[in-house]
């Protein structure tokens, strides 16, 4: 598939446009008690060490033995993927030495992965939808970690990590914007939360990318690629992918090459460094592990688990577009992560939805932003929304009151009607009560009273000050009907 991205992405050098080309490496922690091959916690922020089996530290005589439920979570994931499931798979043994690898190899899998080709739709800000193929999705053991800031001569290693399970999703290099990568990776996240494959907590390192990067002209080759290793954010991934394209282009332009290595990014420069030079597979010695049977799976294992998977993001979508008339960029909005969607549907039920989620995105998600919270730790439950929503339907209060209300609820709490009672919030549509503000403002302002007659948009002044009048509790429906009845409008 020859992908090439539209004029609007290509970026501008000295000698005309240049076309930005990625493909990603998506590292996922599986969602797992135990470890890949042995019975050790996956917990994190245990002590050094403490996490650590002696098939982990590969002591002499060990042997992994694998985890089930690992298996399963890959091949779930790999069924949100809209991708193949090979039945038969095999692990193998990937060659390197760092001194927080104990057995001198990483147990993976290479040629005969669990998981074949699939495909993700991601949706960008702009409302163009992408699709992007995937290339792969392998179980392998993670590495331990080094840790060089407890002595000043020696460096130390935590072994916590070492054999938790990770999936390497790896990507076609279908991406053409950093715009496209960040909303790519947001979209596995999202997917995998779903799933409970992976809980994607980018700062506890559950989830990370190394990033590959090339340039080249429109329409021509793939040029030489750089490998951006273990980028933890999103928004570190945009600035390594903005900084990686214009250091390449700015090279050629000057008659230099690009030279295929691993770079790493300085989040506090915003630049890609040198690291190495990139290792080819043969550089690797890959062998199927002689301690493991290749892995075989039964259809009907594989169908018993796609019959329980969760309705999945572009599902959830596609219904909320359908059944509540949402708009596709609200619906992509509510269903992002999947406990802001549980939310909306409990606050949705029986109300208007669009009234819903206007009050879900704008009033909640701004207040939840602004104060550092996220649903799960938001002051006001989907139920007290609900009812906020309910009274506005019901014009119990105006949408001023139901303003003054949400504070109310976000600060003190209590049950929605209840509070309108006990405090008098409730909208007024006594036109009597309401006539005679009305009266006294027609008798005091003729001029106004001309101009409204000349120009019947010229009576928002009077309803402006009505509700101003009435502390905003006067009913706007009642109050434009009783002006335009005195007015003769």
């Amino acid at each position: 598939m020859n992908v090439q991205s539209k004029p609007s992405k290509f970026i501008t050098g000295a000698t005309g446009d240049w076309e930005v080309v990625i493909g990603m490496e998506v590292h996922a922690q599986v969602s797992s008690k135990s470890k890949l091959f042995s019975g050790a916690s996956t917990a994190f922020g245990g002590a050094p060490n403490s996490h650590v089996s002696l098939v982990d530290a590969a002591m002499p005589g060990m042997l992994p033995v694998i985890n089930a439920e690992c298996v399963n979570q890959a091949v779930r994931t790999g069924l949100g993927l809209n991708a193949r499931i090979n039945l038969r798979s095999v692990f193998d043994r990937k060659n390197y030495f760092y001194p927080d690898l104990p057995q001198g190899y990483q147990i993976s899998q290479y040629k005969q992965p669990v998981v074949g080709e699939g495909v993700v739709v991601v949706d960008l800000p702009d409302g163009e939808a992408v699709s992007i193929g995937i290339e792969r999705l392998h179980l392998e053991q993670d590495a331990g970690k080094s840790v060089h800031d407890k002595h000043p001569q020696m460096s130390a290693v935590d072994l916590n990590r070492s054999g938790v399970a990770l999936m390497e999703i790896v990507s076609k290099p279908d991406l053409r914007s950093s715009e496209e990568a960040k909303a790519f990776l947001a979209k596995l996240r999202s997917i995998m939360r779903y799933l409970g494959t992976c809980d994607g907590n980018m700062e506890e390192g559950s989830l990370r990318a190394d990033v590959n990067v090339s340039v080249r002209k429109p329409g021509e080759p793939l040029g030489t690629r750089c490998e951006i290793k273990n980028v933890n954010s999103l928004r570190f991934i945009g600035q390594a992918i903005e900084h990686e394209a214009r250091r390449q282009i700015d090279i050629i332009e000057d008659g230099g090459v690009i030279v295929q290595e691993t770079r790493l990014f300085d989040p506090t420069k915003g630049e890609t460094r040198s690291m190495r030079s990139k290792e080819e597979a043969h550089d690797y010695r890959y062998f199927p592990d002689p301690d493991l049977l290749p892995l075989e799976l039964t259809a009907e294992a594989v169908e018993a688990l796609k019959a329980k998977l969760p309705e999945l993001p572009d599902e959830k979508k596609a219904r909320f577009v359908r059944d509540f008339g949402l708009s596709s960029y609200d619906a992509g909005q509510l269903v992002a992560e999947r406990e802001t969607a549980d939310y909306y549907e409990t606050v949705v039920k029986g109300r208007d939805a669009k009234l819903a989620a206007n009050w879900v995105i704008n009033e909640l998600f701004g207040r939840l932003n602004k104060e550092g919270k996220t649903i799960a730790t938001s002051p006001m439950s989907a139920q007290q929304l609900g009812g906020l929503i309910a009274l506005i339907s019901d014009k119990t209060i105006s949408g001023k009151i139901a303003k003054d209300l949400f504070e109310i609820l976000w600060t003190e709490g209590g049950e929605p009607r209840a509070l309108v009672e006990s405090r008098g919030m409730a909208q007024v549509t006594d036109l009597g009560a309401i006539g005679s503000i009305v009266d006294d403002l027609i008798a005091q302002n003729p001029d106004k009273v001309a101009q409204a007659k000349a120009n019947p948009k010229a009576m928002m002044w009077f309803v402006g000050q009505v509700m101003k009048s009435s502390g905003g509790k006067a009913s706007p429906q009642a109050v434009n009907d009783l002006l335009k009845s005195k007015l003769g409008v």
